[in-house]
Parts: structure tokens; C-alpha cells; sequence
């Protein structure tokens, strides 16, 4: 099964989760990734405080169980999601990753911290600045002023709005960092 030929999209799916679970074994052999160890699988070492507190957020959103592991199951669900999920799906999971302090809103510090943190972990050039984009979604979307994003306001804000859904998936988006692990999978395999 190390040669992915299969001519089927299950035979195709079948092989990509095989060389996920080799990959993550490899890497985790105990089956269960702790905080350290996902830096580590994600190629994230050196961060600022500001970003590794990002990190460790990004990291307790794919922890479902809450038992400060991940575990096969929630590994794959993430992946899942960062490859493959819907904008609803990855609206829900900024939403959770946005708020940090699990009040059920997003404040604008909060959404600053965060995007601050994708960018320094990412790397990757915006167009505006943290604060200016911090700006234009409240502006836009928190109808209420109250400083504050409620789920709705969010979900029906972002996905009514089409230059923030662009900047948001653009700018936030993590496949870049999932593209060079399934790189390093290929390499090892062939």
C-alpha cells in the first residue's frame, strides 16, 4: 500500500488516510500529540509569545475531548476540515478559534490577538494591516455596537460579505502548513 495508484476514490481515499496515520504515527507513536509535539509536526518552533498563545488555542479547538492530547480521530478531523471543510464548517471553527476567553462573543482585542498570530505564524503579505481588517469587521459586521461579535453576527456577517469572506480565507487560511506535511509524506514515499 506504500504506492498510491489506486484508480477508485475510495482506493485513493484509502491510501491518503494510510499515509496520514503512518505520518502521524511516526511522528506521535504513542498516538497522542501533545502541545510540544504539535509545534513540532507543524514545523512551528521560535514563536513569539503572542503567537505560540495562538498556537496553543489553535491547538485546544482540535483537542475535542478536552484531555490536552490529540488523539488519530481529532487529528484527521482537523485536517479534514482545514482541506476540505465547507465555509460554514471553517466559519464555525474561526469562530471557537477567535474566541478565546470562550465567552460565546468575540471581542476586538481577541480578533486582533488572533490576527496578529495567523500572519506571524503564516507569513503570508495582506493587503491591510491587523488592526485596519480588526476595524472593518466590526464596522461591518457587528450590528448591534456593542464591541463585541456575537456567533451570529459573525456567521451572517462574514458569509454576507464578500471581501471579508476572501480576506478571511485568504489571509487565515492554514492549508499552506497541511500542503507541506503531505509534501514531506510524498518525499518519504517515494
Amino acid at each position: 500500500m506504500g504506492n498510491c495508484t489506486g484508480s477508485s476514490m475510495e482506493e485513493l481515499q484509502a491510501c491518503e488516510s494510510h499515509q496520514w496515520y503512518r505520518k502521524f504515527m511516526t511522528e506521535c507513536p504513542s498516538g497522542l500529540l501533545t502541545f510540544y509535539e504539535f509545534k513540532k509536526f507543524f514545523g512551528l518552533s521560535n514563536l513569539s509569545d503572542t503567537s505560540n498563545a495562538y498556537v496553543m488555542t489553535m491547538f485546544t479547538t482540535f483537542d475535542m475531548n478536552d484531555d490536552g492530547y490529540i488523539d488519530f480521530m481529532e487529528y484527521v478531523a482537523a485536517l479534514s476540515l482545514v482541506l476540505k471543510g465547507g465555509v460554514q464548517q471553517k466559519l464555525r471553527w474561526y469562530f471557537k478559534l477567535y474566541d478565546i476567553d470562550g465567552s460565546g462573543c468575540i471581542d476586538r482585542d481577541e480578533l486582533l490577538l488572533i490576527i496578529k498570530s495567523i500572519r506571524a505564524i503564516n507569513g503570508i503579505p495582506c493587503e491591510t494591516s491587523a488592526e485596519d481588517f480588526a476595524n472593518m469587521v466590526f464596522d461591518k459586521i457587528d450590528i448591534n455596537g456593542d464591541g463585541e461579535l456575537s456567533y451570529e453576527e459573525f456567521m451572517e456577517g462574514i458569509q454576507n460579505d464578500e471581501e471579508l469572506l476572501m480576506t478571511l480565507t485568504e489571509c487565515m487560511d492554514l492549508t499552506h502548513i497541511v500542503q507541506k506535511i503531505q509534501g514531506e509524506m510524498k518525499t518519504k514515499n517515494s
